[in-house]
């Protein structure tokens, strides 16, 4: 045998720090994202604030900072169609037929928000998923199972038990169920252990690469003896190469040991802020980024000058904080560019929504947003967490413009939310007096062409805090 050079072609993804920022920035909510810009600019000497820069900051700083911004009729909104910023005035008035009249309690304005738990999370996914009813139930018992880090340590038969009288299910059943929740966002909820944890998350990557595989093996497998064994024993265990198993170790420490953490160490907004703003200009909707929303950071212009002045040591610092400083600025531009594209996504399926309320809201799941862009639907769910937009009807959540839905009688589909205004409506205008029960409700539904079940309507009447029909007779 004698030692040889010998070269091959081959593909393998590792999750960087700048991959693992932008997925950080893309889930910040505004609020979290001023708190990262203030420590940034703090820590890196060569980032300062967009508006204390001289001329608009250096080339490195993002797009939308320069002198063709276009006007800024509410706090500096960028717009990529900048040339016709400016919205129409007639078109956000509600003297247009009465298109944009405040819904009352449906109406949303800017206000204080209330903080989104992991809970809340994973069942808003949940009503949108095409689970039945029985799997939904039995999926909303996984969900209240599950434990701030976001894994399930109880059995399932413990699961099943709780589920009795109303629901008998088997083991199986409710592990069928859970891996569909497993699909939710954040990737590698509901696990069981640390290696399915991270084994979810090695699922989700775009490529299947060796070093993904071997990752897999090492969760599956060796994963605990990790710490005692040493990546040099682990290779011999599993008779790979040491720099193969060094590489796949390195991929799975930059994964999330508990995804759960995501949505309880963020931070709760006070106030609403948009992230987008929304308008009609002559008779097309059109959506931009806040001002806020995109980067506010430019790069110091007399960064070259001071990397020359300074010694060898100093200039390597900086040099290197120059890399991070444009990490930065790459991500915050791609976190805007990927949430004005699901917004433009939302606009083009619910238009009708925005002219005429709830009532118009048509069904669509992350699935179908994340599909037409050719995006996980995991970044769907990030790109829309605790985000808002600012339209004619108020300041809405961006998860407002999803909803599940149920066949018409026409061959359609009506969402859940527009069902629930139509109910909404119909009780409002019922006679004091004689009130419409759920089964009234259900049939007056089906007249107009939406097939809906008695226990349908009396399960949205609740989500809605509407009183049943014998107490309402009281009311009035």
């Amino acid at each position: 045998m004698k030692a040889r050079l010998q070269t091959s072609l081959g593909q393998q993804l590792v999750m960087t720090p700048q991959l693992r920022q932008s997925i950080r920035l893309l889930q910040m909510s505004s609020a979290e994202l001023d708190v990262e810009l203030a420590e940034a600019v703090e820590t890196n000497p060569l980032l300062e604030w967009a508006e204390n820069a001289e001329g608009g900051g250096a080339d490195e700083a993002a797009p939308g900072s320069g002198d063709d911004s276009p006007a800024d009729p509410a706090q500096g909104e960028i717009n990529s169609d900048s040339a016709d910023w400016e919205p129409d005035d007639a078109d956000w008035s509600s003297g247009r037929g009465g298109s944009f009249e405040d819904d009352g309690p449906e109406g949303e304005r800017e206000q204080v928000a209330e903080a989104e738990t992991l809970v809340d999370h994973l069942l808003w996914q949940l009503h949108l998923s095409p689970l039945g009813n029985r799997d939904r139930t039995i999926g909303a018992a996984l969900i209240d199972a599950f434990d701030d880090d976001g894994y399930l340590r109880e059995p399932l038969s413990s699961i099943a038990q709780t589920l009795l009288p109303h629901i008998h299910a088997s083991e199986d059943e409710i592990l069928t169920v859970l891996h569909q929740i497993q699909r939710f966002d954040p990737v590698g909820i509901g696990a069981r252990s640390l290696g399915e944890c991270l084994t979810l998350q090695l699922d989700v990557l775009p490529a299947r690469t060796a070093t993904v595989e071997l990752a897999r093996a090492i969760a599956n497998g060796p994963l605990e003896r990790l710490p005692r064994a040493g990546i040099a024993g682990i290779a011999q265990e599993l008779k790979q190469p040491v720099p193969a198993v060094e590489e796949a170790v390195q991929l799975l420490r930059s994964l999330d040991p508990r995804p759960g953490k995501q949505m309880s160490e963020l931070s709760t907004d006070t106030y609403v802020v948009p992230d987008c703003v929304v308008w009609r200009q002559r008779g097309i909707w059109r959506a931009a980024l806040a001002g806020h929303a995109g980067p506010r950071v430019v790069i110091h212009q007399g960064y070259e000058q001071l990397i020359r002045r300074c010694g060898e040591a100093d200039a390597s610092y900086l040099r290197t904080q120059l890399q991070e400083a444009r990490w930065l600025l790459k991500s915050l531009e791609a976190r805007g560019e990927t949430l004005l594209r699901v917004v433009n996504r939302l606009l083009h399926h619910q238009a009708a929504f925005l002219e005429f309320g709830a009532q118009a809201l048509r069904p669509l799941t992350l699935r179908e947003i994340a599909g037409e862009l050719e995006l996980h639907e995991s970044t769907v769910s990030r790109a829309i967490a605790r985000k808002y937009v600012r339209t004619p009807r108020g300041t809405l959540p961006l998860r407002a413009f999803f909803a599940s839905g149920i066949d018409t009688e026409g061959g359609g589909e009506a969402s859940s939310t527009a069902i629930q205004s139509m109910i909404r409506k119909l009780i409002e205008a019922e006679p004091p007096r004689k009130p419409l029960s759920d089964a009234k409700l259900a049939e007056m539904l089906k007249t107009t062409g939406i097939p809906v079940a008695r226990r349908t309507v009396a399960k949205y009447r609740e989500a809605m805090n509407i009183p049943a029909s014998h107490e309402r007779v009281r009311i009035a």
